[in-house]
């Protein structure tokens, strides 16, 4: 329970959910019920580490709160309270945790920051850095890392649209510019955009939070807009290709947001397939590890089927579109693909194949960015 957490070590780590509120602001409610119940159980000094993501000055409200249930019992302990940002990526979380790249704290005196060096020191025998800052410098960094990520995403999107227009690739650009050690080559594949619980919730909080202190965020509003507009593009492909889409079975491969979790919030298929759902395409899906989140999500809707495998779903198909990055999807057989599939069309929303490849196994490959 929680007093005997609370009395258990010196050291508590907040790690709760800050889900996105109704007007994309972050939900603290439950960083606030933790830190009553913090004030509630505390009898003497601690150190309490906000990990959640959570806007700037959110470790200054959670002092408040625990020093006005500690006043409420007439309990006078000292308290001091750290940010400690998480950078775990899904699908990694444990390498993440157990070799981080750096770690981030926000200290508010040289005695926590000592105390959590301490805590830190086994994960940094690499010599990952230790940054301390002070309190909303950390809080903002989690956000601001997120935003810069995204905002390769969307920028390598907005290319895209221009080399369709013009004709160029922007395979071919990504490695241009990915060689350049100032740029590096990661987040920078134009695609479907990005998803996930983390990404979209956590632009959202950071445009609010510059909103609610009078600053404008429009680099980061352009983000989000680029974002929602590349899975329209997509979808746009695939109608302009079929003209009426009713009656046409359409395989999907891959559901989740991103490889290696079944994670689907915000996932650029749940657009895609709720939209074909609705011009009457029967759809047949496919996912290593999202099957279940997809049924949940999906239940009710009319024309949409699973398969045991990415092969089964192809019989008799007038086109496959690849949502979702997986391994087990990079290098399939095409001949076979070609054999079960009524129509060969590959729309490709990931970027995943040779175009000369799939031209000489006789399909039509349409993707994003690329002539």
């Amino acid at each position: 329970n929680l007093k005997e957490a609370v009395d258990h070590g010196l050291i508590i780590f907040i790690a709760v959910s800050t889900p996105e509120d109704v007007d994309g602001s972050c939900d603290l409610r439950y960083v606030k019920e933790v830190a009553e119940g913090i004030g509630r159980c505390m009898d003497r000094y601690r150190i309490v580490v906000v990990k959640s993501t959570v806007p700037p000055g959110t470790c200054e409200m959670v002092k408040g709160i625990i020093e006005k249930e500690l006043a409420k019992r007439g309990v006078g302990v000292e308290l001091d309270v750290a940010s400690n940002p998480e950078f775990l990526k899904e699908g990694s979380a444990v390498e993440d945790a157990m070799k981080p790249e750096r770690i981030i704290i926000g200290a508010e005196n040289g005695r926590v920051e000592e105390i959590l060096r301490e805590l830190y020191a086994p994960f940094v025998r690499t010599g990952a850095p230790i940054i301390v800052m002070d309190l909303k410098s950390s809080e903002l960094t989690k956000y601001a890392a997120n935003a810069m990520l995204a905002t390769r995403i969307s920028f390598m999107n907005e290319l895209s649209l221009l080399c369709e227009k013009i004709g160029a690739d922007i395979m071919m650009v990504m490695r241009g510019i990915g060689s350049d050690s100032r740029i590096g080559p990661k987040f920078l594949f134009a695609g479907l955009g990005f998803g996930g619980s983390c990404f979209p919730k956590d632009l959202r909080a950071l445009i609010r939070t510059a909103r609610d202190v009078g600053c404008e965020a429009s680099i980061v509003e352009k983000v989000m807009e680029v974002n929602e507009r590349q899975r329209i593009l997509f979808l746009q492909k695939i109608k302009s290709f079929y003209g009426d889409l009713k009656g046409k079975k359409i395989a999907v491969w891959g559901l989740s947001f991103k490889p290696n979790t079944d994670d689907m919030r915000e996932a650029p298929s749940i657009f895609i397939v709720k939209s074909l759902q609705k011009e009457g395409v029967s759809l047949h899906l496919f996912d290593p590890k999202a099957q279940l989140r997809a049924r949940e999500i999906f239940k009710g809707l009319e024309g949409i089927h699973y398969g045991r495998n990415q092969y089964e779903i192809l019989e008799g198909a007038d086109g496959l579109l690849l949502l979702t990055e997986w391994l087990q999807f990079r290098e399939p057989d095409f001949e076979r693909m070609r054999n079960l599939m009524r129509m060969p069309v590959i729309f490709d929303g990931r970027n995943q194949y040779n175009p000369r490849l799939l031209k000489a196994f006789g399909f039509v490959y349409i993707s994003v960015g690329r002539p």
